[in-house]
């Protein structure tokens, strides 16, 4: 079957149940708009280096097929956005504000490649938003349509934000740091051979693990729990993970998320859990990451003055009582090293 079909070779094209509508159609001009968006969504999503966000960009451009499926075919209801879709934007502008001190006042944008790529997919939203307020005067559209082509105009402008502040902050890495990653690599290996030298460990081996494991264990028995301990190293990586008898099987799978956690944000879980309520900081961190991030109490970084040498994660209990095994780890950590 051939791509071109000459049938709209006089400005004439179809709807899905009206036939002989101008290509100047409002609705027409919508569709045409919200697909040039589109493509600009997908150049960005192109040059995206975090998997995370490409992924959400990419649910932004299903979305945006389903809202014009829905002008070109008004009367079917599986085309209608539901709240949920607009709650998704608002929740992923709230995380991004929460990453960065956005500056306040007006941008001029291009301060890097792909914050201008951006830009220019947000000011297509914003004209196929006025296409869409011009196809609900005559013909009416979906509620929630409409706000979420607003929506999205916001987030993608907190996203070129986000990516002016990440680039600015890699730059100042690389300005500081001569010689990129190998350098990196060295520095890494400095600090760890001084820290040797010092009696110090750089990071926590299997022994010590076992010995953090076994003093939280008998403490955790005398206070009458059953818990899964795990200890990670400072990549977020498990070195041990040791199951009493009788804790919660899903208790497994939460002590290794609480140590990974811990190492990841650089805090313990219980401290985590107060900035990732709704308004705060970090709402809504614990829907990312793959779900590897937990915001409940039992995990804490295990820390040699200011160095993290691994991450432990208590599961079994409250959080409060989690927590407070782990405050009990810490506090005999440096016997066992």
């Amino acid at each position: 079957m051939k791509v071109y079909t000459k049938n709209g070779d006089a400005g004439i094209t179809s709807l899905v149940h009206t036939r002989n509508v101008s290509k100047s159609d409002d609705r027409i001009q919508f569709v045409g708009t919200t697909d040039e968006l589109n493509s600009q969504i997908g150049l960005v999503k192109s040059q995206m280096p975090d998997g995370q966000t490409r992924a959400f960009l990419e649910e932004i451009q299903n979305t945006l097929m389903t809202i014009m499926a829905g002008v070109a075919d008004p009367f079917n209801q599986k085309y209608k956005l539901k709240e949920e879709s607009v709650s998704v934007l608002e929740q992923e502008i709230d995380r991004l504000e929460g990453l960065f001190n956005r500056t306040q006042g007006f941008v001029l944008p291009g301060e890097n490649p792909l914050s201008a790529q951006i830009d220019i997919a947000r000011t297509v939203a914003r004209r196929a938003e006025r296409a869409l307020a011009a196809v609900s005067i005559k013909f009416g559209t979906d509620t929630g349509a409409k706000k979420y082509m607003n929506r999205l105009a916001d987030y993608l402008y907190i996203l070129a934000r986000y990516t002016d502040d990440q680039a600015a902050d890699n730059k100042m890495s690389v300005q500081s740091t001569p010689g990129s990653a190998e350098a990196s690599q060295v520095s890494e290996a400095l600090v760890q051979e001084v820290l040797k030298r010092m009696g110090m460990p750089g990071r926590i081996t299997l022994e010590a693990a076992k010995r953090l494991i076994q003093k939280v264990e008998e403490e955790a028995a005398r206070r009458g729990k059953k818990a899964v301990i795990a200890v990670c190293n400072p990549e977020g990586n498990p070195v041990a993970v040791h199951v009493m008898d009788d804790a919660f099987l899903v208790s497994f799978d939460v002590a290794v998320k609480k140590a990974y956690t811990s190492v990841a944000v650089k805090m313990s879980t219980m401290e985590l859990s107060a900035l990732a309520q709704p308004g705060q900081t970090f709402y809504g961190l614990d829907k990312m990451d793959g779900g590897k991030i937990v915001i409940f109490g039992g995990g804490v970084p295990l820390k040699v003055n200011d160095t993290i040498i691994g991450g432990l994660g208590i599961s079994g209990g409250t959080a409060e009582e989690d927590h407070s095994l782990a405050e009990y780890a810490l506090s005999v950590l440096h016997e066992i090293l």
